[in-house]
């Protein structure tokens, strides 16, 4: 048993050298077999592997100057990744990204998603610093909720062209790279993307489309190795459309957690692909 357990943990140590998988081929109980018997050893071997495995990969993410874009970046720092965000507003883009860390791990860049040739100008300027793009999230987003009387065209149009056709923009700007890595693409869309209500025509119509654009999306490359995740939160404490979070928003999803989620569908045993991943606050208040 002794020389079975040291064959599987050097199994292990050689599965996880190329990152391409968490365990090795042998099965789900000889694993938890060994994890009894070499518990300390292995689990030690894991914990390491598993912060290695993201150090040094690059992430690329749109509206990452706060809320969930920000949680996100500070959640892939903290596993050594480097991180590019994005923002329109220069200015909040240089100190969010001072922020983050260090020039050499976090890089800002001013770009709109509404606009493709600003999109393919932040990714090359990824590619020259870094020389890869293994992740890019989509997470920009805006809200206009009004009434369909009272909705105008110039908020439904940028409600759609940021919440969607920046979508849009940001997958054509990054595909050819994520292809050449193997890499992971994941929109940030919300469950009104599966569940409407009065008032939001223009941000339901945006998140279901986003859903749905991402799923196909999801079938279109996963045979080049893309994975494609849409992750769809349900109310999280951020700063969206001007509010300022406060301990009143306790019971709500936290913007650390969406971060948590996105680390942990990078970790996940590439032979499973979560395509869809519904996230809720555990106990909202009772109405």
């Amino acid at each position: 048993m002794r020389d079975r357990s040291l064959r599987l943990l050097r199994e292990v140590r050689v599965s996880v050298a190329d990152d391409s998988c968490l365990f090795s081929r042998n099965s789900q109980s000889e694993w938890s077999l060994i994890s009894q018997r070499r518990g300390p050893i292995i689990n030690k071997t894991l914990i390491n592997r598993q912060f290695e495995m993201l150090q040094n990969k690059t992430a690329f993410i749109t509206g990452g100057t706060k809320g969930i874009g920000y949680g996100i970046a500070e959640s892939l720092i903290k596993e050594g990744m480097k991180v590019a965000i994005t923002g329109r507003n220069a200015q909040s883009v240089a100190k969010a990204a001072s922020a983050l860390g260090a020039p050499d791990q976090v890089i800002g860049i001013d770009a709109d998603v509404r606009d493709l040739a600003a999109q393919e100008r932040a990714i090359q300027y990824v590619l020259d610093q870094w020389g890869q793009l293994d992740v890019a999230i989509a997470n920009a987003g805006v809200g206009h909720f009004a009434s369909i009387e009272e909705l105008t065209s110039e908020q439904w149009n940028q409600v759609i062209d940021v919440n969607l056709t920046g979508v849009f923009n940001t997958t054509k700007a990054s595909l050819n790279s994520l292809k050449a890595s193997k890499g992971y693409l994941m929109t940030i869309a919300s469950l009104a993307g599966t569940n409407f209500f009065a008032r939001g025509a223009a941000y339901n119509a945006s998140k279901f489309g986003l859903v749905g654009y991402t799923q196909a999306v999801m079938l279109d490359v996963r045979h080049h190795g893309v994975k494609v995740t849409t992750i769809m939160p349900g109310s999280v404490a951020t700063n969206f459309n001007g509010r300022i979070p406060s301990d009143a928003d306790a019971w709500k999803i936290q913007a650390e957690d969406i971060g948590q989620i996105v680390v942990d569908l990078l970790k996940m045993n590439p032979r499973t692909l979560p395509s869809k991943v519904e996230v809720r606050p555990s106990m909202p208040p009772k109405k």
